[in-house]
C-alpha cells in the first residue's frame, strides 16, 4: 500500500450510505476504505486496531450520537472528521454543534433518493475527504491543498469596478470576512471576542443551504454583537454581523451614507455560492477605503482576487496567519497575489476589527 494512501472510516447507521460511500471511496485513487460501521461504539473497537486518517461521520445514530463520538475523538487523538448529515433545519442545528466540536467539513444528504444523490455527489465527497486529510492536527491546520481547476470568477456575478478609488462621502466602516474549511470555529473565536460596539460586518462562510441560519443563531447566542443570516435588503449596522445564506451570493450595496446587502442567485464562483470573491468585489466598489477585508482559514483560492481588489481600492486587508489556520489555502493565495497588507494570528483578528472604529 502506498505511503500516501488516505485511510478512511465511515460511521453511519444507514446500510445504504455505508455500501455506496464505501464503494465510492474504494474506487478513488489514493483512498482506502479502512472500516464502515453502523455506530460509534463499533467504530471505537475498530479504531483500536488501526486509526483512520479521516472519518466520515453521521450525526444522528443509535447507542452514541456523532457529537459525543466526535468530542471523544478530539480529546483522545484529534482526527479530521467530515460530517455527513441530513439536509434539514433540525439536522443543521445538530451539525453546527458538531462543527463547533471540531469537524472540518459538511456533506449534506437527503432523506429520499439517497443512492442517486450519493452517486451524483461522488466528486464532492472524495474532494472533501482529500482536503480533510491535509489538515495539520496541531489545531486542525493544514498543508496547502492542490491547485483548483479552472472555474468562474466574480465577473460571472458582478463586473469589475471602473474606478476602484472613486470618492466616497460616507465614513461608515465595514468589515468583510471570507472563510471556508475551519471557518466555523475561527469565526466563533473572533465574533465571540468582539465588544458590543463594532463596525458592521459582512461574512461569507462556505456552507451548504439550510446550515447558515443555524450557524448564525448559534453565534448570536454566544456573542455580544448581533449575528444573523443575511436577508435581502438588510442594513449593515454597527454591532451587527450578517452571514451570507448558503446557496446565495451576498453583495454589499450603498444608499447614500448607508450600507445594506443584496442576497441574490447566480452561478457558482470559484465553485462556491456564496463566494468570497463576489462579496469582496462588491465591498471594494461600494466601500473602498472605508473597509477592512479579512481572509481566514480555507482551502482553494476564493477571496484572493477580491481581497486584492479591496486593497487596490484603498481598504485595509488582513490574512489569518499559517500557524493559526485550519487550512492555509485561501490566505496563502491572497498573500501570493499581493492582496494582503499583513498577516496576523486568529487571536489578533478581533483587535483589527475594533481598530476600524478608530479610523472614522
Amino acid at each position: 500500500m502506498p505511503l500516501n494512501t488516505i485511510n478512511v472510516m465511515v460511521v453511519d447507521d444507514s446500510a445504504v450510505v455505508r455500501k455506496v460511500v464505501g464503494a465510492m471511496l474504494e474506487g478513488a485513487p489514493g483512498i482506502r476504505l479502512l472500516h464502515a460501521v453502523a455506530d460509534p461504539l463499533l467504530a471505537i473497537e475498530r479504531m483500536k486496531q488501526q486509526w483512520p486518517d479521516v472519518i466520515l461521520l453521521d450525526v444522528e445514530m443509535p447507542r452514541m450520537d456523532g457529537i459525543t463520538f466526535l468530542r471523544k475523538i478530539m480529546a483522545e487523538r484529534p482526527t479530521p472528521v467530515v460530517i455527513c448529515s441530513t439536509l434539514t433545519e433540525k439536522g443543521a442545528e445538530t451539525t453546527m454543534a458538531a462543527m463547533a466540536a471540531g469537524a472540518v467539513a459538511i456533506i449534506t444528504k437527503p432523506k429520499l433518493g439517497l443512492t442517486d444523490f450519493l452517486n451524483e455527489s461522488a466528486d464532492e465527497l472524495v474532494a472533501a475527504v482529500r482536503a480533510a486529510s491535509q489538515v495539520n492536527l496541531r489545531r486542525l491546520g493544514a498543508r496547502p491543498p492542490a491547485p483548483p481547476r479552472a472555474k468562474l470568477t466574480a465577473d460571472a456575478v458582478l463586473p469589475p469596478a471602473v474606478d476602484a478609488r472613486m470618492p466616497l462621502k460616507t465614513t461608515e466602516r465595514v468589515v468583510a470576512i471570507g472563510t471556508s474549511t475551519g471557518g466555523t470555529q475561527a469565526l466563533e473565536e473572533v465574533l465571540t471576542a468582539l465588544p458590543r460596539v463594532t463596525p458592521g460586518i459582512v461574512i461569507v462562510q462556505h456552507m451548504p443551504e439550510k446550515f447558515t441560519a443555524a450557524f448564525a443563531e448559534r453565534l448570536d447566542k454566544l456573542s455580544q454583537i448581533t449575528v444573523r443570516e443575511a436577508r435581502h435588503g438588510d442594513r449593515v449596522l454597527p454591532g451587527r454581523a450578517l452571514i451570507a445564506p448558503g446557496g446565495r451570493h451576498m453583495l454589499l450595496k450603498r444608499d447614500g451614507a448607508q450600507y445594506y446587502v443584496d442576497v441574490i442567485d447566480g452561478p457558482l464562483v470559484n465553485r462556491h455560492r456564496p463566494s468570497v470573491d463576489v462579496l469582496f468585489r462588491s465591498v471594494a466598489k461600494q466601500a473602498g477605503a472605508n473597509a477592512l477585508g479579512i481572509i481566514m482559514t480555507g482551502m482553494g483560492d476564493d477571496g484572493a482576487a477580491g481581497l486584492l481588489e479591496m486593497r487596490k481600492a484603498g481598504a485595509r486587508t488582513v490574512a489569518q496567519d499559517e500557524e493559526s489556520c485550519v487550512v492555509y489555502g485561501m490566505p496563502k493565495e491572497a498573500v501570493k497575489r499581493g492582496g494582503v497588507e499583513k498577516s496576523v494570528a486568529l487571536s489578533a483578528i478581533g483587535r483589527e476589527i475594533v481598530q476600524q472604529l478608530a479610523l472614522r
